[in-house]
């Protein structure tokens, strides 16, 4: 919605912004008629200046490669057979199809570039998004994975079941703190590097801002799973990291598990439901650490 808005602002602009240079050279041309002796074909040299510039935005664009062409070959003969050989005269011969052609070009740029972004938006909206440095999945991969994940196990009852864990870095602002914002952006591709050596190929990881990261994996023992998030949670409270003082940084991490059963079908439909219901099992996890 926001990037819709943000391009009609951007077409509100440039029309804005053609109209005013049309009133202003308009004005200048009417200004050096009346008090500097601008001739008659001069001034009405300038005003078809202008319509072409006009012309040039809202007709299509082949119409103004024919009309240049036209333009010029008119201008051509109208000069060889009664023109004069005046330099100012002379200059509308590019001039004036330069404008239709430049208003053209900005044009098609300027709609190009507009279905461009809406194009981008459109598949981001489809296609979940995968950060390359770190392999890590947004929320909305997370919420895309999880409705495909929670269809399979629906329909195939039995045979397919996945389970899911949170894994919550406390302390977070601390963290951040000690190890600064470029430091930071390495620790995500270690810590993702190190998620993804304690699960298969198969299994997805994600991150979900606040220091939160989630595993999915399909077709996992649920008595194994367990195991599988204890694995993880120490294997990152283990990491080998230095803070920017090349301090060994020291983290506290809570988990939370979470197996599909049929009976809860619909909240795998809504990512915010599963990541608080998870929030919920860290929370009792860090009771349990510390007691």
């Amino acid at each position: 919605m926001d990037n819709k808005i943000a391009l009609r602002n951007v077409d509100i602009g440039y029309s804005s912004l053609i109209i005013l240079l049309l009133a202003e050279q308009l004005a200048v041309y009417l200004n050096l008629y009346l008090n500097q002796s601008f001739t008659g074909w001069e001034i009405g040299a300038s005003i078809g200046a202008l319509i072409v510039l006009a012309a040039g935005f809202f007709i299509p664009a082949g119409f103004s490669v024919v009309f240049v062409f036209l333009f010029i070959v008119s201008y051509l003969v109208w000069l060889t057979t009664y023109g004069s050989a005046n330099i100012l005269e002379t200059m509308w011969l590019l001039f004036i199809p330069a404008n239709i052609l430049i208003a053209a070009f900005v044009k098609y740029r300027l709609i190009r570039t507009k279905q461009i972004v809406e194009r981008l938006n459109d598949l981001s909206s489809k296609t979940p998004m995968i950060d390359l440095d770190t392999g890590l999945g947004n929320k909305e991969a997370l919420a895309d994975t999880l409705s495909k994940q929670a269809n399979l196990a629906k329909r195939y009852g039995d045979k397919y079941d996945f389970s899911i864990a949170m894994f919550k870095i406390d302390f977070l602002p601390l963290v951040l703190e000690s190890l600064g914002n470029e430091r930071y952006s390495k620790f995500l591709i270690e810590i993702a590097d190190t998620i993804q050596r304690q699960i298969r190929h198969e299994d997805t990881k994600f991150s979900i801002d606040a220091g939160r990261f989630v595993v999915l994996c399909p077709l996992t023992d649920r008595s194994f799973f367990p195991a599988v998030a204890d694995r993880i949670k120490n294997a990152m409270i283990n990491i080998n990291f230095e803070d920017k003082r090349g301090q060994p940084l020291r983290l506290v991490v809570r988990a939370a598990i979470l197996g599909f059963e049929n009976e809860q079908f619909d909240l795998y439909q809504h990512v915010d439901d599963v990541i608080a219901t998870l929030e919920r099992g860290t929370e009792t996890d860090l009771v349990a650490e510390y007691i």
